[in-house]
């Protein structure tokens, strides 16, 4: 792709929103989210990226620098919050289930300060690694990864380039997850639909009919011919959840609190910090934000963005997550949508506009995890550079049709979620931010103090409990539902 295209895309993509993304945010009079640096702008000469006040090759993976940003507090936050609610925010109901009504109340908001804080890591590893690298005055995940460990202790300076990968993996697989749970949502919704109208066809034959129409858009390669839905599409993700939070309160009385599970434990517990790290995943937004404001102290101060904003989702979160459970109890699914009456017809529309809203989104979400995997595979495969477009459009379709057949194998929504929230969205919020945090102090003479060793440690172990218990877990469970 050329240039032209690849400014397109980058200020098209504010519209993408949605869930876990390697994004970046830009300024200007209104705030443009893009992705990461990963665009193939080969055609652009170093020469001319220096005179613009940039230095590095973006299709080689180098730091770029970036222009000044005028983001304001309020379109920081707006962005954020919106990269922090998506498909998790309906798994909710499931959440309380697995976490019990009061313990999952008292556990959500412990977790939701343990991201902040290592969100705060992250912010602090980015800002020293962009001080010991020149010419760069911003730098995202990964490279915030690569760059603290190559300035790091001389033991870890040769993993810089490892830890940079393994992050990228994390995303990629995260993206890819989210896809394939994307296809899982829109086809269960679907289904319910059209077996009450009396189209009687297998769940496998409802996500089949959902691919064609998926592909097509995420075959394109310029993203300009597909955000303009994306807007449509987290209005109609909006409509559905305050459709649905209306209908479970005009349903009839709610069940009294004696009916349901105020704690719960062993593998429920495992479940519920799966489906809570899956929500809570905006993590790779946080750098960008804080690059795109006028005033990016603000971000992460006592009322900043960062907290006042993850305070909001977890309200929303909380408020969600009682009433699907006070509603719908042990029956309640991985999307509330789900547990609505399908013979009504407004439950009928409700989960259709839903189904809607996801499958607009799911090309965006296609696209963020293309820009993550096309750049390397473009710089060592010769047949890539010689045929980019052909290339290209052959990946996504195989990505395509792998998102299908996982989604396809898949049997359960909530456990999907689950898995993926235990295995990548704890590295990346937890297990990566604490490894920066001990590879910066280690360069100050004192930095790691007995503060930091216990608190560092005590992130670690409850993540790596997390990871093990959660995943394995999710896979019993997964493996259950095939028998």
């Amino acid at each position: 792709m050329d240039a032209e295209q690849t400014r397109s895309d980058q200020k098209e993509i504010e519209a993408a929103g949605g869930m876990g993304r390697t994004l970046e945010i830009t300024g200007g009079k209104n705030l443009e989210t893009h992705l990461e640096k990963n665009s193939n702008s080969n055609s652009r000469k170093p020469e001319k990226n220096a005179e613009k006040g940039g230095s590095g090759d973006p299709e080689n993976g180098d730091p770029v620098r970036r222009r000044g940003h005028e983001t304001s507090e309020l379109e920081a936050a707006i962005h954020l919050f919106k990269g922090s609610v998506g498909a998790g925010l309906f798994a909710m109901g499931d959440c309380f289930k697995n976490g019990g009504l009061l313990g999952a109340t008292i556990l959500l908001p412990i977790i939701a300060v343990m991201c902040v804080h290592c969100e705060r890591m992250l912010i602090r590893g980015s800002i020293l690694a962009v001080e010991r690298t020149p010419g760069v005055d911003f730098l995202d995940y990964p490279e915030t990864v690569e760059k603290s460990f190559e300035h790091g202790p001389r033991p870890l300076r040769k993993m810089s380039r490892f830890m940079k990968l393994v992050v990228e993996m994390f995303l990629c697989v995260t993206q890819f997850g989210f896809c394939a749970i994307y296809f899982v949502f829109i086809t269960d919704n679907l289904h319910q639909v059209l077996q009450q109208n009396g189209i009687d066809i297998s769940e496998s034959m409802t996500m089949l009919i959902t691919l064609l129409p998926a592909m097509i858009p995420s075959l394109m390669t310029n993203l300009k011919y597909i955000s303009p839905v994306s807007l449509l599409a987290n209005v109609a993700l909006l409509f559905g959840l305050i459709a649905t939070l209306t209908i479970a309160f005009s349903d009839g009385p709610m069940p009294s609190i004696g009916e349901r599970h105020l704690f719960t434990g062993g593998s429920q517990l495992a479940l519920f910090f799966g489906t809570a790290l899956f929500s809570y995943e905006g993590i790779a937004l946080i750098l960008p934000l804080r690059n795109s404001m006028r005033r990016p102290e603000n971000f992460s101060t006592r009322f900043g963005v960062l907290n006042s904003t993850m305070f909001l989702t977890t309200c929303l979160f909380i408020f969600t997550g009682v009433v699907g459970y006070m509603r719908w109890g042990e029956e309640v699914a991985g999307s509330i949508t789900l547990n609505l009456v399908v013979e009504e017809v407004f439950s009928q529309v409700v989960k259709v506009i839903a189904a809607v809203g996801v499958f607009l989104g799911y090309p965006i979400q296609f696209f963020v995890m293309i820009k993550i995997l096309w750049p390397p595979l473009k710089r060592s495969n010769d047949c890539a550079q010689k045929y980019p477009i052909t290339m290209q459009v052959c990946l996504r379709f195989i990505m395509v049709m792998m998102t299908f057949g996982v989604a396809l194998v898949v049997p359960k929504l909530n456990l999907f979620i689950s898995l993926i929230g235990a295995l990548c969205s704890t590295c990346l919020a937890f297990v990566i931010p604490v490894l920066i945090d001990f590879v910066t102090r280690a360069q100050v003479p004192k930095g790691l103090g007995a503060w930091s060793y216990i608190k560092n440690i005590l992130i670690l172990s409850v993540a790596v409990l997390g990871i093990v218990t959660g995943t394995y877990q999710s896979i019993v469970e997964i493996v259950k539902e095939f028998k």
